[in-house]
């Protein structure tokens, strides 16, 4: 596997960096979801998202979880992240196709992300192991994910950040290439870091016009921040990987009302229960419900 993720500090540690190649790990879910080439971006980015975005916690047990809800034909994208590397999520509608867009800046075709995605709102809720979880919401803001998370970065946890997001994908649909990289100003960052920062960030090619170079993560950091004497701090793998089992979905079961359980029985049918994230199918037979339903008497 060569997914990776990198974090890294630059200027004296004024400013924190992420980068990620998330190519395989967005490959595995479009096989998984058969998502069409704009939900492949689409997903794609918030799955890069979120890795980095995991990267950032310390609980063992800590999970992320970045929710898109908008009003274009893809609906919603959700991905979960924790903090060693292990992301999974997925698409509302995973069969939109919508014509390419012109970007007005640079004048070429890309997918229109923000046009499959519309208006609606970014949700990041954080499980750090308390009795409430943190939940921070935006209105989105371009639709594109990385602008919206730069917006949710400067509104909810006042860090003004950099959130770059790119997924390359072929004429066959298949993912050549995806990653990307936030960078974020700690309090107190001097004004020469800033303008400094923002020279580089402004001529900046896109991350998959990078990666296509041959840049990795860490190739990108030096290229943005190599003169501000970065410090590459970590660097681990990353992966599509979902915890969902036999023994979770039966526990899920459990937590059903008496009433709804003892109808599954009456019907006297199998059920089978598929998982949103990997599409993996668990069936469960009336002797398997019943059981379920007389351990819970306990």
């Amino acid at each position: 596997m060569t997914d990776k993720i990198i974090r890294a500090t630059a200027a004296q540690e004024y400013i924190r960096a992420f980068a990620v190649d998330s190519t395989e790990m967005v490959a595995e879910a479009r096989e998984i979801h058969k998502t069409f080439p704009v939900v492949t971006a689409a997903l794609g980015r918030l799955l890069s998202a979120g890795a980095m975005m995991g990267s950032m916690m310390k609980g063992d047990d800590d999970l992320i979880t970045l929710t898109i809800k908008g009003d274009g034909p893809i609906g919603s994208i959700t991905v979960t992240a924790d903090s060693h590397g292990n992301v999974k999520g997925f698409p509302g509608n995973p069969s939109v196709d919508i014509p390419p867009r012109e970007d007005p800046v640079s004048g070429a075709v890309k997918l229109d992300v923000g046009g499959a995605i519309g208006q609606g709102i970014l949700t990041v809720s954080m499980d750090l192991g308390l009795k409430e979880p943190y939940n921070g919401q935006v209105e989105l803001q371009t639709g594109e994910i990385g602008e919206d998370l730069a917006y949710y970065f400067t509104v909810s946890e006042q860090t003004p950040s950099a959130v770059a997001l790119g997924v390359k994908v072929d004429k066959d649909s298949s993912v050549l290439h995806s990653g990307g990289f936030i960078i974020q100003l700690m309090p107190d960052a001097p004004e020469e870091v800033i303008a400094a920062l923002e020279v580089k960030l402004a001529d900046l090619e896109p991350v998959t016009t990078l990666m296509e170079r041959g840049m990795g993560p860490a190739d990108i950091l030096r290229l943005v921040l190599g003169d501000l004497d970065l410090v590459i701090t970590e660097e681990k793998p990353v992966r599509f990987h979902c915890n969902c089992s036999r023994e979770r979905i039966s526990h899920a079961l459990a937590t059903l009302s008496t009433e709804d359980l003892e109808s599954l029985i009456a019907d006297d049918e199998d059920i089978e229960i598929k998982c949103f994230f990997c599409n993996s199918a668990y069936t469960f037979g009336t002797d398997e419900l019943r059981e379920i339903l007389a351990q819970r008497g306990e």
